[in-house]
């Protein structure tokens, strides 16, 4: 008890979540069962009612389930959107109690409390939970006590509730499985002849510490409430946005820009914060007929620095119809990524800062995915030398690294007529009739044979850097196995 009021908790099991989540979304008639590949095999990893009732059971390979149940419907699980929708459950079972912690996969603990009186008592609380989840579409089963452990044990092994004070009269019929503990564990006991709560409180505790340890008695004794449990809630993730209401509407970009200044200082304080930095920000401008128009803004890399930011709202604002104007604005950063905090310069922005200013500033009007850069590739393929990728999302590699001269253009290999495994004195390329001053090579590339390129076909290549004497420097090629001449590139 605390402050006169008798501790009550509520656990709430959600045997078949991933199933009852799936079906949601996707209904169905007859059994379905959701399968994830474990051990180099494909398991049933939950199934839905129907499934149940036919016999089939978690773990069973899904080749085994289909020849036993041939009409069973297959779908891929997705654990992590399982974790998702269990978070989300979890926030809204805050409106019975704000003490909500996760249990396990797919469960919910719930303190509450002092809160029972607000539902018309426990048995109401418990009537509502049922009938809203029922509602939702979701299996749940519920059990409550003094405890978190007889809560647990209720709702996975009898669904019931434990009167206030003594605990150990609902409790001593249900398998000693319900003190949480591990197979072996369980097992052990069952052998021994203790197979439930009732028997293992009745057994002198000292023969049971020196067999099972501490873990055990402890189990039991959070069970009958001897031993304190914490209900830990998880911290709701800090949301980014601050509001403007204006006393008279505005319509001039100048005083929109104005009310942005100050949302923004505001916004970059919460990120300063959480040393966090905003990627996307989106201004909401309500006008006075409560219509409202959005300003996104994507930034090349996360910041939180309100002079830098503002200018890059300026364009978006000034193409925004304001009515009869604009009464309310409003400024959230969407999407938030890690920003540690780092030296100031004193001489003003980085040679890096005008970069992403300028990035940001053209994908505004172009899209941040359309400005790109070339980065380097660990390929000793010319054409595999370099990705390209967009300029927002990479950062800029080192020096490249070439062991040998590369052109500076790179094309498409362009056959030109040559006999030999030598350079040809005089050859004719794009129309063009050209003479070899000097040639420096050869350079043998081999195929990466592990990757299909239909563009090496021919095999082995030998490379040349000729010097013609009308000026051009070409990337010529041999091919030994498949015998021809081909220009790749040109230098400088």
């Amino acid at each position: 008890m605390f402050d006169g009021i008798t501790r009550r908790v509520v656990s709430m099991w959600f045997p078949r979540l991933a199933s009852d989540r799936s079906l949601r979304t996707r209904p169905a008639d007859g059994p379905v069962a959701l399968t994830l590949t474990q051990s180099n095999a494909e398991r049933i990893y939950c199934l839905n009612s129907q499934a149940e009732r036919l016999g089939l059971a978690i773990g069973m390979t899904a080749a085994d389930a289909r020849a036993y149940c041939p009409g069973l419907q297959c779908r891929p699980a997705d654990p992590a959107g399982d974790a998702r929708f269990l978070a989300a459950l979890r926030r809204w079972a805050t409106r019975y109690s704000p003490w909500v912690g996760v249990e396990g996969l797919d469960g919910l603990v719930l303190d509450i409390s002092g809160a029972a009186h607000l539902f018309g008592g426990e048995a109401g609380m418990l009537t509502d939970m049922r009938r809203r989840l029922a509602r939702a579409g979701l299996t749940v089963r519920l059990g409550l006590g003094d405890s978190r452990g007889a809560a647990w044990a209720l709702a996975h092994h009898g669904e019931g509730v434990a009167a206030p004070g003594d605990p150990l009269v609902t409790l001593a019929p249900l398998p000693v499985a319900a003190l949480r503990l591990e197979a072996a564990e369980v097992v052990t006991l069952e052998r021994l002849g203790l197979r439930s709560i009732g028997d293992l409180s009745a057994t002198p505790r000292a023969p049971l510490a020196r067999r099972f340890g501490a873990g055990l008695l402890l189990r039991l004794d959070q069970a009958l409430g001897r031993t304190g449990e914490q209900i830990s809630p998880e911290a709701e993730p800090p949301h980014y946005a601050v509001r403007l209401t204006l006393p008279e509407p505005i319509g001039l970009t100048t005083d929109v820009m104005a009310g942005t200044q100050r949302l923004l200082a505001r916004l970059c304080d919460q990120l300063d914060s959480h040393q966090a930095g905003a990627r996307v920000l989106c201004l909401t401008l309500r006008r006075v007929d409560q219509d409202s128009r959005q300003v996104e803004l994507r930034l090349a890399r996360p910041l939180r620095d309100p002079a830098r930011i503002l200018p890059l709202f300026e364009r978006g604002v000034a193409g925004v119809e304001a009515g009869f104007g604009i009464d309310q604005l409003r400024l959230e950063a969407r999407v938030v990524e890690p920003l540690p905090a780092r030296q100031s310069v004193a001489l003003g922005p980085q040679r890096g800062d005008r970069l992403e200013d300028l990035i940001s500033r053209l994908g505004t009007r172009i899209g941040l995915e359309n400005i790109q850069r070339f980065l380097p590739a660990d390929s000793h393929i010319p054409e595999r030398g370099f990705l390209i990728a967009p300029a927002a999302y990479s950062d800029p590699a080192g020096p490249w690294v070439t062991l040998r001269p590369r052109p500076l253009r790179l094309f498409a290999p362009e056959p030109i007529a040559a006999h030999g495994a030598q350079p040809p004195r005089q050859f004719r390329w794009r129309g063009m009739a050209l003479t070899t001053a000097r040639a420096t090579g050869p350079e043998r590339i081999a195929p990466e044979w592990w990757l299909e390129d239909d563009a090496w076909r021919n095999g082995l290549r030998d490379y040349w850097r000729v010097e013609t004497r009308q000026g051009r420097r070409l990337w010529l090629f041999h091919t030994p196995q498949v015998p021809g001449w081909y220009v790749q590139g040109e230098f400088a």
